[in-house]
């Protein structure tokens, strides 16, 4: 896919996924777009289904929607509240840890740029960026493996993992996609372009797509 053939190739792909299921992250942020509430679902989400992240964050939102209130739940409660997400026993005390962080040196208002984002332990670049796009509304390129996927199956970039396509990305895609690229990639990546024996047969932007390391496809 040549930068040219890019503006078409996204007309086709924001047609089709219309028709596919929104992530469960991009839903929860069109309703309530709370900074706090993007990274605590973020970093429950890291390994774990779109169905069982929503249904543990909404049970520890019931209990706690601000920094305040979740530093003061004690871990097992945290624990029980987002079971059966992976790692919840690590997952439960990081996010309390972070709570006591952002009330410390944040004042209780969750950081909008990435470089501070990224001083939390537990906080990567992908859940550095989807605060500041779905919580923010700034720009920013969430790359996960859905992202790092297809965008080098289309041969639009050429990288060896998610944070060198980020970095990519940022040099070679207008800034006006960054922030719809992540929801749109990984609703068409979980439906359409899977990793292994891609759709191309009822994917709308199949001409576009250079099929780089695709062996077998339907």
């Amino acid at each position: 896919m040549t930068i040219e053939e890019f503006p078409r190739a996204w007309s086709g792909l924001k047609k089709q996924v219309k028709s596919l299921d929104t992530p469960w992250l991009e839903s929860y942020a069109a309703r309530d777009r709370d900074p706090f509430k993007v990274l605590i679902s973020c970093i429950l989400s890291l390994r774990t289904q779109d169905k069982t992240t929503g249904e543990a964050s909404e049970r520890l939102f019931a209990l706690a929607s601000d920094p305040e209130a979740l530093a003061g739940l004690p871990v097992k409660t945290i624990e029980k509240s987002i079971y059966p997400v992976g790692f919840y026993h690590v997952k439960a005390q990081r996010v309390k840890a972070i709570s006591r962080e952002i009330i410390k040196r944040y004042d209780g208002k969750v950081p909008d740029t990435i470089e501070e984002l990224l001083t939390f332990k537990g906080v990567g670049r992908k859940t550095a960026n989807l605060v500041v796009v779905l919580g923010y509304d700034k720009p920013g390129i969430c790359v996960d493996t859905h992202v790092h996927r297809i965008t080098n199956r289309w041969g639009y970039v050429q990288t060896r993992n998610p944070e060198g396509t980020e970095y990519a990305l940022r040099e070679k895609l207008p800034q006006k996609y960054w922030k719809e690229i992540n929801g749109l990639l990984v609703s068409f990546g979980q439906n359409i372009c899977k990793p292994i024996s891609p759709l191309c047969s009822v994917c709308d932007i199949n001409k576009y797509c250079g099929k780089i390391g695709v062996g077998r496809s339907r």
